[in-house]
């Protein structure tokens, strides 16, 4: 057979001449039908197959082709009742609706929890969205509901107190739009009737964006506020809003100011509530939430990640919430390849950076760094290696962060450099890797970073890098991985795991770090001796120059 292969290797077969000969050759049962015909006496012959003989007996003919349609009606039939067993689940029998939510790993906690839906059309055929929606929905390539999606719509359309963790990526932002654009109905002058709360003013404008899509075809007064935008309670202007859009910090400033009132809020939705929960954002939460004071709102809280303590202090302000799980609470999804390189110390992190540069990077990149400080350093380090590269962070000014944003979306910027303020909810669907320069704070921080790459089921590279410093909190990142599905090395499930302390401290405050720079200390010394001289030579001619005013003789009066 060997022997074959090499005379025949090269060569090109004419599959579409000769495909029914092809296909006699390449099937095995048609080959044990052939070897059957043969005479019992000569068992040990097998029929010659001459691919070049055109003149084949008719009956040989019709056993190919029957062959090859039944074989496509099995398929058929195979993939028809495959789509039916699912499509045509016996929801009134709660036994498939567990089913259900087991194959598409939707774990549920509370009481009297709604059947999820199967598809989009259910929500047409159970709930009767307007048409306007349902049209939005097919336009914008939404054709089959993500998990969340599927059960997280139909709790909020029965007006149910919701707390839900999901990966990053799932769909989320959906999850709360449909529910909250069918239930306003219709656009109505009695002031906000929707309140939308995000940590930051990228994801805030990105919600933005996403409930105007959804929303067209349908007047709905839609606010997302901001320095610009101009509130008069005693107008009555806020009150030709529907759904209002902002970052915690913003909406307590206007309703201090009185230019906002939240008392006709049904719904409050908290995206990434487990940082608006915490201690930076609660006090601020406090506020908004005390000043939306109808007695019919309704509370949901979405997140990547959420651990006990915030489910503790969310439920003080719901009502009986049910709480749903997609797949394993506080990990990554399952599409993102993560990947740990071990640098030794932080000059081995430019070392390795540059290496990926000339093996080649998939742009666009997001890079991660710990601090405002750190990402100008590295891209004062990266803005000479030949590479399309931009950095944000808080300091810079709106108008740069939102001109910085939008060329990384349009691919005008391969690789962006940035700080935690990209790391929640951010929408890229291009990204194809998510570098970590700076070990992670926590492992919230490392899901939502990771959580920019391998949106919406598509594939995606996390590499995040470790020095001897971080090698103490090292196994936090590892249980992430392996709970993602991800092969980790045994040395590392080895490790041991950070105390509460260790984790509190390093949350609190990151690790000391050495400035990024590949300058020698002689370079610096230079560096710092010309900039002196340049100093002393400027003090000398300003020194200089008022002596020469100083000696100027006065003119004479005439």
């Amino acid at each position: 057979m060997d022997f074959f292969k090499l005379l025949g290797k090269g060569t090109k077969f004419n599959s579409k001449r000769y495909q029914e000969d092809f296909d006699i050759f390449k099937n095995k049962a048609n080959v044990e039908e052939i070897k059957d015909t043969v005479d019992v006496e000569e068992e040990s012959a097998v029929p010659e197959l001459d691919f070049f003989n055109t003149n084949r007996t008719k009956n040989e003919k019709d056993d190919t082709k029957k062959i090859k349609k039944d074989k496509k009606l099995k398929k058929e039939e195979k993939k028809n009742v495959e789509v039916e067993l699912e499509s045509e689940m016996d929801f009134s029998n709660q036994s498939e609706v567990q089913k259900f939510r087991l194959n598409h790993r939707i774990k549920i906690y509370g009481t009297d929890v709604p059947n999820p839906i199967q598809s989009f059309e259910d929500l047409k055929s159970i709930y009767n969205i307007k048409p306007y929606l349902e049209n939005n929905l097919k336009d914008n390539g939404f054709t089959v509901p993500t998990p969340i999606q599927m059960q997280a719509t139909t709790i909020m359309l029965h007006k149910r107190d919701l707390i839900a963790c999901s990966p990053t990526g799932s769909g989320k932002t959906l999850s709360f739009i449909i529910p909250i654009l069918h239930l306003l109905k219709a656009p109505m002058k009695k002031g906000f009737r929707a309140v939308i709360i995000s940590p930051t003013r990228e994801l805030a404008q990105q919600i933005h964006r996403e409930f105007q899509l959804l929303a067209k075809g349908k007047p709905f007064r839609i606010c997302l506020l901001s320095k610009a935008t101009n509130l008069n309670t005693e107008t009555g202007y806020n009150k030709n809003y529907d759904i209002l859009i902002s970052t915690p910090l913003r909406l307590v400033h206007a309703i201090q100011h009185e230019s906002i009132k939240l008392d006709s809020v049904q719904q409050l939705i908290l995206d990434e509530a487990d940082r608006l929960l915490e201690l930076g954002f609660l006090e601020q939460m406090d506020e908004i939430i005390a000043a939306c004071n109808s007695t019919t709102l309704q509370t949901s809280l979405f997140s990547a990640t959420i651990h006990s303590g915030v489910e503790s202090i969310a439920r003080t302000i719901m009502k009986d919430p049910i709480r749903i799980v997609i797949g394993e609470k506080n990990a990554a999804t399952e599409t993102i390849k993560q990947k740990l390189v071990y640098v030794g110390g932080e000059e081995g992190k430019l070392i390795e950076m540059r290496q990926m540069i000339q093996s080649g990077l998939k742009p666009p990149v997001l890079i991660f760094v710990q601090s405002v400080e750190r990402a100008k350093e590295l891209f004062h380090e990266l803005v000479y290696d030949g590479i399309n590269v931009d950095v944000i962070h808080s300091e810079r000014t709106k108008a740069q962060r939102d001109n910085i944003v939008n060329n990384f979306r349009i691919g005008k910027i391969w690789v962006l450099i940035t700080t935690e303020l990209m790391a929640r909810g951010m929408d890229f669907k291009g990204v194809k890797l998510v570098i970590n320069y700076d070990f992670p704070q926590s492992v919230q921080s490392y899901i939502h970073r990771i959580g920019r790459t391998g949106r919406a089921g598509r594939d995606g590279e996390a590499v995040t890098f470790f020095s001897r410093d971080d090698v103490t909190y090292l196994k936090s990142i590892v249980n992430v991985m392996k709970s993602s599905g991800c092969d980790v090395p045994e040395w590392m499930l080895q490790l041991k795991k950070p105390t509460k302390e260790m984790k509190k401290k390093l949350r609190n405050r990151p690790i000391q770090r050495k400035t990024i720079n590949t300058m020698s200390k002689y370079d610096k010394q230079k560096i710092h001796h010309k900039q002196d001289m340049i100093n002393n030579s400027k003090k000398r001619k300003e020194n200089g120059n008022n002596e020469n005013k100083n000696n100027k003789k006065p003119k004479k009066a005439d």
